[in-house]
């Protein structure tokens, strides 16, 4: 297996995020990338996906953009890149547009092709482990370390999503997306 393409975004998107730590965790934020592309790999061994899965936050994130991901890795990555790249609504803040945001978020997910959503599923669903794992060890205070502190919208966004990808039904991947959406707010209605 020719791994050459992801070899060479892991190295990119390792030198891109450099001294970044993922959300006040304590550890590297490539670590975040790493576990998407790991989780794309269950669905894929497609490089291209492989190498948009490790790289989808390098031009929101980071100062690098899809020209430099296109010059790097093609087109077809820098694509995969763009769809996974939240829209920046001009003129306000991230929480004034966080509804705004998830919203195209999801309905640009309904009609993406599945390499799209294979991406944006990797993504979602270490996000959603993450956000698992905070809610085991301090329960409801979670909320608090995002933008949008209300958990309904939050629920909101995940259950859309996972309308959004439902064409993925049938990986584990999907399967335990599902299942950490309904561990994680399943206890809300209690």
């Amino acid at each position: 297996m020719d791994t050459s393409l992801l070899d060479r975004a892991v190295v990119f998107a390792v030198k891109a995020h450099k001294g970044a730590e993922r959300k006040g965790k304590g550890f590297p934020y490539i670590v975040h990338p790493m576990e998407a592309v790991s989780i794309a790999a269950t669905m894929t061994n497609d490089q291209e996906l492989l190498a948009a899965a490790v790289l989808h936050d390098t031009v929101e994130d980071t100062d690098i953009t899809l020209k430099d991901i296109e010059r790097e890795f093609g087109p077809r990555v820098a694509s995969l890149v763009d769809a996974e790249s939240d829209i920046v609504f001009e003129g306000k803040s991230r929480e004034e547009s966080w509804r705004l945001r998830k919203e195209e978020a999801i309905a640009r997910l309904s009609t993406a092709t599945n390499d799209v959503k294979i991406v944006a599923l990797s993504d979602k669903l270490s996000n959603i482990r993450a956000i698992y794992r905070d809610y085991q060890a301090i329960g409801d205070k979670v909320w608090n370390l995002f933008c949008v502190k209300d958990a309904a919208a939050h629920e909101w966004h995940f259950r859309g999503l996972a309308q959004a990808l439902a064409s993925l039904k049938g990986t584990f991947a999907y399967a335990e997306f599902e299942e950490l959406i309904e561990k994680l707010f399943s206890s809300k209605a209690e």
